[in-house]
């Protein structure tokens, strides 16, 4: 059995979404450059739909692969669905990622949590903070 799927292969070398969005309504940036793995997710927001979504994604393939898929499965969706949006659910929709890549999935989840908050605060908009990682303390970006 090959350690990657046809889909996490087809992700990883012709990735969707990739790029930067000028003057983006929410930027989220998470990951840790000692571990190699760095997302930065761009979205543009309209009537509380992404409309636009973007990213930027230093590191290995499941990296990439798991970027591109997550901001496939939030494009064109209410916040309410990106908010959604599980590590497990990126996984699975890559059909699988091997145990020790999980965190990569887990990551995009992050990233676009991250962008979703910054456009919270840049709008004013009240949030339940539970529902957002704690960038500041987190295992994935102080290692």
């Amino acid at each position: 059995m090959a350690l990657y799927s046809e889909v996490v292969m087809d992700h990883f070398m012709h990735p969707r979404n990739v790029g930067v969005i000028e003057n983006a309504d929410g930027v989220g940036t998470v990951g840790n450059a000692k571990c190699g793995d760095i997302m930065k997710i761009y979205l543009k927001i309209e009537n509380d739909t992404i409309v636009d979504v973007k990213f930027e994604t230093f590191g290995c393939g499941s990296a990439i692969a798991s970027s591109s898929m997550a901001t496939e499965m939030i494009k064109g969706k209410p916040i309410e669905d990106a908010l959604k949006l599980t590590n497990a659910a990126v996984a699975e929709a890559l059909d699988g990622l091997p145990a020790h890549k999980m965190h990569c999935s887990v990551l995009a989840e992050e990233a676009i949590k991250s962008a979703l908050k910054d456009y919270y605060d840049k709008n004013g908009i009240e949030y339940d903070h539970s529902i957002f990682p704690d960038c500041e303390n987190c295992d994935h970006c102080h290692e």
